[in-house]
């Protein structure tokens, strides 16, 4: 997708700026101050999704707390469209912008792990890989994602959901405290006992309230070693597989986490030869307890029909938690469509079948996660999250490793979408493409979107956080 702003439309948004202003910018940040001119800018303005290419007119690398402030209120009274990135995994690519300002927060990447009180603080900028290698050296863990170079702030906003969410919640749910920038530039922190509502908020209401920089998290015994992996079969084995997962799963323990997986079987080591490029569908799962009691419960899905690979073993937490890195590799194109349906009924899997059937690209795919357990456990208006009382999150990926065929890969995504439409109940933010305001609204229902507006209101009347998943004051 070619961006529709060109560099030298940039650069003369850098001279509306002010190269005056840029420079006094640049002379208060510890971090770097990049423009379009600039050694490194090239490499900076780039994002996870390939798809996207943007040109910020500045980019500020944040190192610290006050390079944040400067940024924010640099971007504000110079009117500008503020993006903020810490990972950069955003599918619609809102992490970056043309011609505004880019707020880059991965410079800021400490990690702090209290093993003896099991609190993780961690900055803005980390990837879920650096949470993982520090708490994991502690047999701990916080609920996070699935692909370990995501930022951990964007998902944890968003809501946060991971192979131990039915044990130990959302990524949310262990959340203490958060400290973010507001539009005044001020720093504020929200928790359970301060700024209550902002606390609200936050946990699901996405980046519409500040820069949250600094976050504090519950951690909890995990691994080191889990048993977990995959099975796979032939795609034309895909309704007995569903229909046998949906049996399976039915009234099972919160250690059990799985996600329903279709694709071409993948070019990997531990993938045969003679399997790659072939249609497949398998079950992923981890089991967040016991490893030999996780190897007899996960036994009678491994037996159904008759599997063409099984990757189930014991294995370190760490390892897993990388597992589909290499389907989600830097700088191909990606396009997302998601919805949650509350049963898997004959009806779902003959849809889910059909359209898995369909796939032609080798990074197209969809992920059908599991939900339930703690997640459902918590009240809806805990937090800002909708959609814990739903049974599956569709995830449907239409994805190419370069621009050849994307267009057909996100047809495709969209059809599959639209195949499952009768069955819609709600759709996880995370997973939003830029779908329109109604689509926002529809994903936290009436009430919540209503308390966020009020938020809304509150922190950001000017929207100055507009670049998101965005719930506009009015």
């Amino acid at each position: 997708m070619t961006s529709a702003v060109g560099a030298g439309d940039v650069q003369d948004r850098v001279a509306a700026v002010g190269d005056p202003a840029a420079a006094a910018l640049r002379a208060t940040f510890e971090g770097e101050v990049l423009v379009p001119a600039d050694g490194g800018y090239e490499e900076h303005r780039r994002v996870w999704n390939g798809s996207i290419d943007r040109h910020p007119a500045v980019i500020a690398r944040c190192a610290s707390v006050a390079d944040v402030r400067a940024a924010v209120r640099f971007g504000r009274d110079h009117r500008l469209t503020i993006a903020v990135r810490a990972g950069g995994h955003s599918f619609p690519g809102l992490s970056t912008c043309d011609g505004g300002l880019l707020i880059d927060l991965r410079p800021m990447n400490e990690v702090r792990v209290d093993p003896a009180a099991r609190v993780l603080d961690a900055q803005a900028g980390v990837l879920l890989r650096e949470v993982d290698e520090r708490t994991q050296e502690h047999g701990l863990a916080v609920p996070a994602g699935i692909v370990s170079h995501t930022g951990l702030a964007g998902l944890t906003l968003g809501g946060g959901i991971g192979w131990i969410m039915r044990k130990y919640g959302l990524t949310i749910d262990s959340l203490l405290s958060a400290d973010p920038v507001t539009a005044d530039g001020d720093v504020v922190r929200a928790g359970e006992d301060e700024n209550a509502e902002l606390f609200w908020g936050l946990r699901g209401g996405g980046g519409n309230f500040g820069v949250v920089t600094d976050f504090r998290f519950r951690l909890h015994p995990v691994g080191p070693q889990v048993m977990a992996g995959a099975t796979f079969w032939s795609m034309d084995d895909a309704e007995e597989v569903l229909r046998a997962h949906r049996d399976w799963i039915t009234d099972c323990a919160d250690e059990l986490m799985t996600i329903v997986v279709q694709r071409l079987a993948p070019a990997l080591p531990v993938v045969p030869a003679e399997l790659v490029g072939r249609p497949v569908i398998a079950v992923a799962a981890c089991w967040a307890g016991d490893v030999d009691e996780g190897r007899e419960v996960l036994q009678p899905m491994r037996d159904v029909g008759s599997p063409v690979l099984d990757l189930f073993a014991p294995k370190p937490f760490l390892a897993h938690q990388q597992m589909f890195d290499p389907s989600f590799r830097h700088g191909c194109s990606y396009y997302v469509r998601s919805c949650d349906v509350d049963v898997l009924t004959d009806e779902v899997i003959d849809v889910v079948a059909e359209h898995g059937r369909m796939i032609t690209s080798p990074m197209s795919s969809i992920a059908l996660w599991q939900l339930g357990g703690a997640v459902a456990r918590v009240a809806d208006d805990a937090t800002a999250f909708t959609g814990r009382s739903s049974g599956f999150t569709f995830d449907i990926n239409g994805n190419t490793p370069t621009a050849d065929g994307f267009e057909d890969q996100r047809q495709w995504a969209r059809d599959y979408w639209t195949a499952l439409a009768p069955f819609h109940t709600g759709v996880y933010v995370n997973f939003l493409m830029e779908e329109g305001s109604s689509r926002v609204r529809q994903s936290y229902g009436d009430a919540t979107y209503q308390r966020l507006r009020a938020l809304k209101q509150a922190y950001d009347p000017s929207n100055v956080f507009r670049l998101n998943q965005n719930i506009p004051p009015d």
